[in-house]
């Protein structure tokens, strides 16, 4: 690798993003998918071009924290509050089946008790981004089936920020009951304390001086970054306060505004985060996963659409709708990800567990993405009738 290593490995991922990405669009799969696999071909482990794990390790990092913010601002609160009491039930009640699922499998192939746990935990997420992504606009903002993906994705997210949370905090070595309260008492004064600066101080400057975009485009990575760095003051995580710091902003007036003035920023670092994770994935583990992974995915892939359609079934849903909201949330979560890198970090399960979560997810995108763009309305779909902005 050159000395330059920084420079080096922007110039391979976005180069090599933009052929992969064309060869993605052609295959109608989601972007994300075709980032994880560059990751993978550059990687330490295929043609070794890009080799220094520090530099990977920052990218990273980097790229979580702007990634929690970003979906955090792209899941508004009140939304959730308008279908409580149905995403509520509907979202419990799937993530008990999906979880029952694949922890019984993990159990079958002999995992330990804490890897069969987070197995479960992880399986029982959908993905944000190609949920949000594969769905057009007229349908995001406007019809109903919109609002109860946004509801129950934002309630899947909730868990998994809770998941990361304890993750962080352990160490691979458990949970002191005074350090555990303490992290329990900061989560909600962080989140108030964000609410109170976004209604007070950061909405009143971007209102009066919303005509700059520059300075809107300042004060939002601000005030993510800033958000972050307290969290982890206060025992958290970057991660954790990245999120709550677009939460914050996603529930006040402007959260459009500054959605739209973050979107290059969003497409920057969500090709490098999840470059890193397939930069960082070891292929001589695929033989020991891949059985498991398929039959794992498989099942999620299946039982998902017959759970949601059930149970959406039971609030009053129509059957047609329930199954295309279960299609569109069939796959695991770019959080499945998140999930198995900081528990391999933190000794909380093996490699094979980890590297297990990362395959089930990665077919399980592959595979609900192009069912989605063949039988469903997206931007990309195969069929000019279905393909809607």
């Amino acid at each position: 690798m050159p000395d330059d290593a920084i420079v080096y490995t922007i110039f391979l991922i976005f180069t090599g993003a933009a052929v992969f990405a064309t060869l993605a669009l052609f295959a109608r799969q989601a972007l994300l998918v075709a980032y994880i696999l560059l990751g993978v071909l550059f990687g330490p482990w295929c043609l070794g071009l890009v080799t220094d794990p520090a530099v990977i390790r920052n990218i990273s990092d980097i790229g979580i924290i702007f990634l929690l913010f970003l979906l955090g601002l792209n899941l508004q609160p009140q939304d959730l509050v308008h279908l409580v009491r149905k995403t509520t039930l509907v979202t419990l009640g799937s993530s008990l089946v999906f979880f029952l699922i694949a922890a019984s499998l993990a159990l079958f192939f002999g995992y330990n008790l804490t890897e069969v746990l987070l197995l479960g935990a992880v399986a029982t997420f959908s993905s944000t981004i190609i949920g949000l992504k594969l769905l057009p606009t007229t349908v995001l903002h406007h019809q109903r089936m919109g609002e109860i993906i946004i509801s129950v994705l934002l309630l899947q997210d909730l868990i998994a920020i809770v998941l990361l949370l304890v993750l962080g905090a352990s160490g691979g070595g458990g949970l002191p009951v005074f350090r555990l309260i303490l992290l329990i008492a900061s989560l909600p004064a962080m989140v108030v304390f964000a609410l109170v600066v976004e209604r007070w101080l950061l909405t009143p400057l971007i209102r009066r001086f919303d005509t700059i975009r520059e300075y809107v485009f300042l004060l939002a990575i601000g005030w993510c970054l800033g958000l972050a760095e307290l969290a982890r003051a206060v025992g958290l995580s970057h991660e954790i306060g990245a999120f709550i710091a677009g939460i914050s902003l996603a529930s006040g007036p402007v959260a459009i505004f500054v959605a739209e003035s973050l979107k290059p920023l969003r497409d920057f670092f969500l090709v490098m985060f999840f470059f890193s994770i397939g930069a960082g994935f070891d292929i001589s583990m695929l033989e020991k996963v891949l059985f498991p992974a398929v039959l794992i995915g498989g099942l999620l892939l299946a039982a998902k659409p017959l759970v949601f359609r059930w149970l959406l079934g039971r609030t009053g849903e129509n059957a047609a709708t329930g199954f295309e909201i279960g299609f569109r949330l069939g796959q695991m979560s770019e959080f499945s990800l998140l999930v198995a890198v900081l528990a391999l970090e933190q000794g909380v399960i093996g490699r094979d567990a980890a590297y297990l979560i990362q395959v089930s997810t990665v077919l399980t995108f592959l595979v609900s993405t192009y069912v989605i763009v063949l039988r469903y309305p997206t931007p990309i779909a195969v069929s000019e009738a279905l393909r809607r902005d």
